[in-house]
């Protein structure tokens, strides 16, 4: 009966570490920028078609729902103001986390497992490199920058869904619409929100590079790093993000 719940504090404390020590790396030399500037690049410009797309179709679904509620009140004014607070607040940066959570946790999960059961991290170090600081902090470091960056073109897609949505329906101009949108939007909303996407980052590419350099069983075990690295990373992801969002209320209470 205790033996799973062993088995997960082990594996928690395990990972933990693994995390731990990928932030002390990341600030000693060398800081590896082009290894870095590559993965941001594969991780983060190849995920803008997909952060683009949903963020379109989030907007569209939200502006359409928010009109139904408001409607009922005659506050059909209000939706372009509602549906911004609503993205910047919390359905942007968690909708755009789960999504690269299946999208980067898998490829990191399923790539350095690879790597690891045809034994490359191996040869890494008999050619004298650090393998941790090579493979591990420059995607954990590109998946905290990419995370924001992709989190607000997912805000700023979704507003733009709604303007579509919105304009379909009443032929409200752009300007006016926009205008609307960020009457309420304030740096108190912005700011804490974009930033704690940023912790985001850091869990979906910590997970995804422990689960990749402990796999075992061959080509399975590659196959487990991948599932496990969206399932974890998502899970993680959803408790970090009821934390920070006390957090944020704690500090921002208005």
């Amino acid at each position: 009966m205790m033996a799973p719940l062993v088995r997960l504090l082990a594996v928690a404390g395990a990972l933990s570490l693994f995390a731990g020590r990928a932030i002390v790396e990341a600030f000693r030399r060398p800081f590896e920028v082009g290894e870095t500037l590559r993965h941001l690049y594969q991780l983060g410009c190849r995920s803008v078609p997909l952060i683009a797309a949903s963020g379109f179709a989030v907007g569209i679904v939200l502006s359409m729902h928010t009109r139904a509620s408001l409607a009922r009140f005659g506050a059909e004014a209000l939706i372009p103001a509602g549906l911004g607070l609503a993205l910047v607040r919390e359905t942007g940066p968690l909708t755009a986390g789960l999504l690269l959570s299946g999208r980067i946790g898998a490829g990191i999960g399923a790539e350095l497992g690879a790597m690891k059961v045809t034994e490359q991290i191996d040869a890494l170090e008999a050619l004298a490199v650090d393998s941790f600081k090579f493979l591990v902090v420059t995607r954990v470091v590109a998946c905290v920058l990419a995370v924001p960056l992709l989190t607000t073109l997912m805000n700023f897609m979704g507003m733009l869904g709604g303007y579509a949505a919105e304009t379909a329906l009443t032929g409200v101009a752009l300007g006016t619409y926009f205008q609307q949108a960020f009457s309420l939007i304030q740096f108190s909303d912005l700011i804490p929100a974009t930033l704690k996407t940023a912790v985001f980052g850091f869990i979906i590419g910590a997970v995804g590079c422990y689960l990749g350099f402990t796999t075992t069983r061959g080509t399975e075990g590659v196959g487990q790093a991948s599932t496990q690295s969206v399932v974890w990373s998502s899970i993680l992801l959803i408790a970090a993000n009821v934390v920070l969002v006390r957090l944020i209320f704690f500090f921002y209470p208005a």
